[in-house]
């Protein structure tokens, strides 16, 4: 039970280092300081504090740069990796009495492909607000995602299977939206085409 709970707080740190990158890792370093989490060996460095400042100063510059436009586009590009990568390490050092192999291959499918996931949304909703609202909206947007990235990392630590199955709904809705999408991109030629064939057949005169 204890594994499948430190994997379920590991993934739901994953998913909000999808929202924010140091984010999580600043919670998570100070619930590890305060005794709410345990961290194994090779990953202690995360509670320490060291961690606390460097987290700290990462968190304060991540934030503020997201409300600087044009910066938050900059950003996306380079945090769309990075968010891979600190949810795997999240989703690994929460992923305790297991074999490397199991852990690593673990926390790259999941706690990696669910950051990458979530910050694929955020870039595509920021996309999507920049469009339409020439930049102004990315404001809220930006605000969104940091409550998103708070809100999930407090919760996975302490509600941990209750943040697995918010998580579980997400990707289920992000795989709808993105199977409609797809289906309504490949309808419309498709009948255009049939149409086209249809008026080809038609006698003439």
């Amino acid at each position: 039970m204890e594994i499948i709970l430190g994997i379920a707080v590991g993934i739901g740190l994953s998913a909000a280092c999808g929202f924010r990158i140091f984010v999580p890792l600043l919670i998570m370093n100070l619930a590890a300081l305060s005794g709410q989490i345990q961290l194994p060996a090779e990953f202690a460095w995360i509670g320490g504090t060291y961690a606390t400042i460097a987290f700290t100063c990462a968190t304060l510059i991540e934030v503020l740069a997201y409300y600087i436009p044009g910066v938050d586009h900059i950003l996306d590009i380079i945090a769309t990796p990075a968010a891979v990568i600190a949810g795997t390490i999240t989703t690994a050092s929460m992923s305790m009495d297991m074999s490397p192999f199991l852990k690593w291959t673990l926390a790259l499918i999941a706690g990696g492909g669910i950051a990458g996931l979530v910050q694929g949304s955020t870039v595509a909703l920021r996309t999507k607000s920049s469009m339409t609202t020439a930049g102004t909206g990315n404001v809220i947007v930006a605000t969104l995602e940091l409550i998103g990235a708070v809100v999930i990392a407090v919760m996975a630590i302490l509600l941990p299977v209750v943040c697995l199955v918010i998580i579980v709904l997400f990707i289920a809705f992000a795989f709808k939206k993105v199977g409609v999408f797809i289906f309504r991109r490949f309808r419309k030629p498709i009948k255009q085409t049939d149409k086209n064939a249809f008026s080809r057949r038609l006698p003439r005169g």
